[in-house]
């Protein structure tokens, strides 16, 4: 099968036709997660034949993902997201060249990250990593292809597009607080419908078509099918450069302290010490430490009192990403000696068995 029988159908558009599909084939695209956007637009890109894709998320499949996150199988739980999203769309379309990048973005990477890219996708639903994109996508001059769910409502932008406003513009208030789909719920259509949205400017600006979602916020309900579009406008004090951007992630990684699992293999029987796990109850592996606790991440705050602040306090989760959110609630509420388990219970789990077989 040659490259015009498998796009022919997008091809035979005059508003694509050849020139167009080879803008496609030159395009490189940086997604931010793995996870219910991620799957949604991902699919999208590769089937169009966007040459090069990048997929960055350091997380792994858990049975919660299945209901939103459709690119995944059932089979799958507990693989890194990027292994199976690349190995999905080798499956779609082997034209394109797919890079699964196992890490969390950071103001470490992520720099680098953009500046092998034409255009960034925020499919993340973790606010301070929405502006470490935004910050790193002015640094670099990328476009930004926000979206975003609460609920049953969602919304779609393009920040940064040919200078143009930036997600700061738009939400300048860095501190507010705003809940993610584990703790706010979300139904698996919303992810699906926004992230194609996205993938939908993420096309037109490769081919230089239609109208983009710059300057403008598109807002859309499920539940009514009802959508408004409103106008934002580029303040001025929307620029950053290299140096101000590595000096203030810099400041904001350093304030979790992080442990690998190995670390402590000794502290498995530590009296003095917790082990703290911010998974919901029904996630597995389960893990009895006889000095363990789990109090769920959604409810950590409200179940804070169960905890003693002059503990040494190992936290983990799945793979070491709610861990972190949990650990820098703790350091907010006084806890002066946290860490965050690296690798989460997978990791923890590994060593458990390695030390109970020696």
């Amino acid at each position: 099968m040659n490259d015009s029988t498998r796009y022919n159908r997008q091809i035979i558009l005059p508003e694509i036709g050849e020139a167009g599909q080879y803008k496609l084939s030159k395009a490189k695209v940086l997604i931010i997660g793995a996870g219910g956007l991620g799957a949604a637009v991902l699919p999208y890109l590769a089937a169009a034949g966007v040459g090069e894709i990048g997929i960055v998320d350091d997380d792994v499949i858990e049975v919660s993902n299945l209901q939103r996150q459709v690119i995944y199988k059932t089979s799958a739980v507990g693989n890194y997201k990027v292994d199976e999203a690349k190995a999905m769309v080798s499956e779609l379309n082997p034209l394109v060249k797919v890079n699964a990048i196992a890490e969390k973005l950071s103001g470490k990477n992520a720099i680098f990250l953009f500046e092998q890219y034409d255009i960034v996708v925020d499919a993340t639903d973790n606010l301070s990593i929405k502006y470490l994109i935004n910050d790193a996508c002015l640094v670099t001059n990328k476009p930004m292809v926000y979206g975003s769910i609460f609920r049953f409502q969602g919304q779609v932008s393009v920040f940064n597009y040919q200078s143009g406003p930036t997600y700061r513009c738009l939400y300048p208030d860095e501190n507010s607080q705003s809940l993610n789909c584990t703790d706010a719920g979300v139904i698996g259509i919303s992810v699906g419908i926004i992230g194609m949205l996205q993938a939908n400017e993420i096309i037109k600006m490769i081919l230089e078509i239609g109208e983009v979602l710059s300057g403008k916020i598109l807002v859309y309900n499920v539940l009514n099918n009802e959508q408004q579009k409103y106008d934002f406008e580029k303040n001025t004090i929307a620029k950053l450069d290299k140096k101000t951007f590595e000096e203030k992630y810099k400041v904001t990684e350093n304030q979790i302290e992080e442990i690998d699992a190995e670390v402590i293999l000794n502290e498995i029987d530590n009296d003095e010490v917790l082990f703290l796990d911010v998974r919901n109850e029904e996630e597995l592996p389960k893990l009895n430490f006889k000095n363990g606790i789990q109090i769920p991440l959604i409810k950590l705050e409200n179940e804070i009192e169960k905890l003693n602040p002059n503990n040494t306090i190992y936290i983990y989760c799945q793979s070491g990403i709610r861990s972190n959110i949990a650990a820098e609630l703790l350091q907010k509420k006084n806890f002066k000696n946290v860490k965050s388990i690296v690798g989460g219970a997978l990791a923890l789990s590994q060593i458990v068995k390695e030390k109970i077989a020696d």
